[in-house]
């Protein structure tokens, strides 16, 4: 799963940029490469057994304990399989690209094979090692293929996640030098008692470096930014992925290995997340560029992902990372529908685009669905993770809980809001001769909204697997 983009990267770099067919190609052979064992390793995965399996541990530096140690469990599994789903439709997405199409793909397969390390390592080192991998790509990603101010949205985004590698480094060396085990696996140190201040130092400092990257309030303002600059696979990767990163390393190697900063800092955690998700949602309402709509909306969903962990609470977790999956594929249906809309149109103004559902009905309802996913219809996977989410935080955090319901009433009316104005009222009769999304174009826009309503129909599928590993691991802090 890992390898396989890397494979198709080393392909790609002996191709000419004159073989744009072959490059695509390529591209999505290594996609569908990891797609397929993202979903043989979820399907396959033992939840009788649970733990972890599927494990490949090789020492790398043995002077500092570093070790390429991956594997698979209930908590990653779910975050594997959104990778593979997102990078497999993002290259079917970007089918049409003729600007600098090898390197465009060269660096969406660099940025892929960092995501898939992240979640599938346990040592902290490649963990921190492969997180760096798949940041920079961005930078590159955004200031070459990107619109709309791409030079500040590159820089502003590279500047903030350098800022927030700026905390985690000092944090993830104190475990490290504290634990006294010349270690960096996290399952070895996951034994050891760090001392109550060490912890909340630890803590702190983890979750201030990831909650860069997971858009937490206040360190979210390069993420619309660069939601709005980036080319459209490069959006669903940001948004449907990328986010996820910072989310899942604060449970992962933040609450995992310092439970009791974890308990220290839970009620700021929960604090810092429902600002926002009011916030998201009310300036989300001001907004007239669809990027923009739903790059705040991603900042108000990202929001109920860290409120639910910051619950501590089984439900609260299995609500987070059932939460994560569910807006990383919505997203990701969100942007592709945008970008094929824009890529015709040349505008993402909802008031230029004014009853666009009576020109492209298809395009319109791609978009459509994915509001009524954000919105929280049932039947579509958001509904069960933010009931989940919403149920744990109203026994813990009741007025926080309260709040985020409310803010998240005032975002089925904005969602509504912009898909009225944008399909629904008078046509544009600049945009009458437009053609509609061809079946092939169509087909990753189709994956996406069968994998929202899949997982909304049978969500003890995916809450099933999230539950082998969230029990064991409150037990474990």
């Amino acid at each position: 799963m890992l390898i396989s983009p890397l494979m198709g990267l080393m392909v790609l770099l002996l191709l000419k940029e004159e073989q744009k067919f072959l490059i695509r190609a390529v591209s999505l052979v290594a996609a569908g490469i990891s797609l397929g064992l993202a979903i043989f390793v979820f399907v396959a995965y033992d939840k009788s057994l649970g733990g972890l399996q599927f494990v490949e541990k090789y020492e790398m530096v043995k002077t500092f304990g570093i070790a390429y140690h991956v594997g698979v469990e209930g908590l990653n599994a779910p975050m594997l399989l959104l990778t593979g789903i997102v990078i497999f439709t993002g290259v079917l997405t970007m089918w049409e690209l003729e600007t600098r199409t090898k390197e465009f793909f060269i660096w969406i397969l660099a940025l892929v094979t960092g995501v898939f390390g992240v979640f599938m390592s346990y040592d902290m080192f490649m963990f921190f090692l492969f997180y760096e991998i798949a940041v920079v790509p961005m930078y590159i990603l955004i200031l070459v293929w990107g619109s709309t101010r791409k030079e500040y949205a590159a820089m502003k985004l590279t500047l903030y996640l350098m800022a927030g590698s700026g905390f985690i480094i000092p944090g993830i060396l104190m475990l490290y030098a504290a634990s006294g085990l010349n270690t960096f696996n996290m399952l070895a140190l996951h034994g050891v008692h760090f001392s109550p201040w060490v912890q909340k130092a630890a803590f702190l400092l983890l979750f201030l470096g990831f909650g860069v990257l997971a858009a937490v309030w206040p360190f979210h303002t390069w993420s619309p930014v660069g939601h709005v600059a980036a080319p459209t696979a490069v959006s669903m990767l940001h948004a449907g992925v990328l986010m996820k990163l910072g989310s899942f390393a604060v449970l992962r190697v933040a609450m995992y290995l310092c439970p009791e900063g974890f308990h220290y800092w839970a009620q700021l955690m929960a604090l810092l997340a429902t600002v926002g998700i009011v916030y998201g949602v009310f300036v989300g309402l001001a907004q007239t560029d669809l990027k923009y709509v739903i790059g705040y909306s991603s900042v108000s969903h990202m929001g109920i992902v860290c409120l639910g962990l910051a619950t501590g609470t089984v439900d609260g977790l299995n609500g987070s990372v059932f939460q994560m999956f569910a807006h990383g594929i919505m997203t990701a249906l969100f942007f592709s529908s945008v970008g094929y809309i824009y890529d015709r149109t040349h505008t993402r103004d909802i008031h230029e685009l004014g009853g666009f559902s009576k020109i492209m009905p298809v395009a319109s309802a791609f978009f459509i669905t994915a509001a009524l996913c954000g919105a929280g219809v049932p039947g579509m996977a958001s509904f069960w993770a933010e009931l989940l989410v919403f149920i744990a935080t109203v026994k813990v955090f009741p007025i926080n809980g309260l709040l985020a319901i409310a803010a998240l009433v005032v975002g089925a009316l904005f969602a509504l809001r912009v898909v009225q104005t944008t399909f629904f009222n008078t046509p544009n009769p600049k945009f009458e001769h437009f053609e509609d999304v061809s079946p092939f174009l169509g087909l990753p826009r189709m994956m996406l909204i069968a994998t929202l309503v899949f997982f909304g129909i049978f969500p003890q599928t995916m809450v099933g697997m999230i539950k082998t590993a969230v029990i064991p691991f409150l037990q474990g802090m």
